[in-house]
């Protein structure tokens, strides 16, 4: 075979082996950053303690209507005031 084809195709398998490792690594940070983001996300709903219920039922009211609703502890402060 010619030699410059036999060069090539071991570059093209160094190349893909390159990208199939990149591709793991890239996977395995995406995953260390979501774990991150739910991690940062469950600090915050614990920080308005709010039960598991009312915690749903913010999220159902936030999927329906994101501008008008108001977290529970929001809407007692302004009751309070």
């Amino acid at each position: 075979m010619n030699p410059k084809i036999e060069k090539l195709e071991k570059e093209i398998e160094k190349t893909k082996t390159k990208i199939a490792e990149m591709q793991a690594k890239l996977h395995k940070l995406e995953e260390q950053k979501t774990e991150l983001e739910n991690t940062d996300y469950v600090a915050v709903a614990r920080s308005f303690k709010l039960t598991p219920q009312q915690l749903a039922d913010f999220l159902k009211s936030q999927q329906a209507a994101p501008s008008e609703t108001v977290l529970p502890q929001e809407k007692e402060d302004v009751h309070e005031a």
